[in-house]
């Protein structure tokens, strides 16, 4: 397969949030992220002479994330002490109740609240398999190490989210009480709404 702009662009350009998704989540930033992508994307130009066709994704995603460890050598900055800095998703395709949405966001809330704890070992491996859904081939192939090393990691690093889960920090959210149920709080909320206040 020669390199032409064309093959390029129709090989690799379909996996760009894929590759943005990826290096956002491990540098922890936007505009980080954005320096990683436009990096591997140059990155993935120069040697595309060396792609052996097939699914592309994979092979982007492993360009991404050696750019994103080199771009940490280059910038000194500690993986795991990156701040995180939270966009708001709320994306609903149905009509929900407003309690419903309010749990919704609580608990996308609370889920990126621990991943941000996670160290970059795991959360990498928890966003390619859990996000981009590569299989346990593709991400040992991505991350350069071998099978086994894939599945013992994803589950150290299931793990490792749940037990983060049950910090109280990650579980309080400004919206809800420290101490409260959510559920209790928005069956309360949906009373109020319907003027049975209690």
């Amino acid at each position: 397969m020669g390199v032409t702009s064309e093959n390029y662009e129709e090989a690799l350009l379909p996996h760009l949030d894929a590759a943005y998704n990826l290096a956002r989540w491990l540098t922890r930033d936007a505009r980080d992220a954005e320096d990683v992508v436009q990096e591997a994307y140059l990155r993935a130009l120069k040697h595309f002479n060396t792609f052996k066709g097939g699914d592309a994704r994979p092979w982007m995603l492993k360009i991404v994330r050696n750019t994103y460890y080199t771009w940490i050598q280059r910038n000194r900055v500690t993986a795991d002490m990156c701040p995180f800095d939270e966009e708001e998703d709320v994306h609903v395709s149905d009509t929900p109740s407003p309690e419903m949405l309010l749990l919704k966001e609580a608990d996308k809330q609370i889920v990126r609240r621990a991943l941000r704890k996670l160290p970059t070992e795991f959360l990498e491996i928890i966003v390619l398999r859990e996000f981009e859904e590569l299989s346990y081939k593709q991400i040992a192939d991505t991350v350069q190490v071998p099978l086994g090393t894939v599945m013992s990691r994803l589950a150290r690093a299931r793990g490792r989210l749940a037990q983060i889960l049950l910090e109280p920090d990650v579980m309080r959210l400004s919206n809800l009480p420290a101490h409260g149920n959510r559920m209790t709080r928005a069956a309360k909320m949906n009373a109020r709404q319907r003027g049975h206040d209690r």
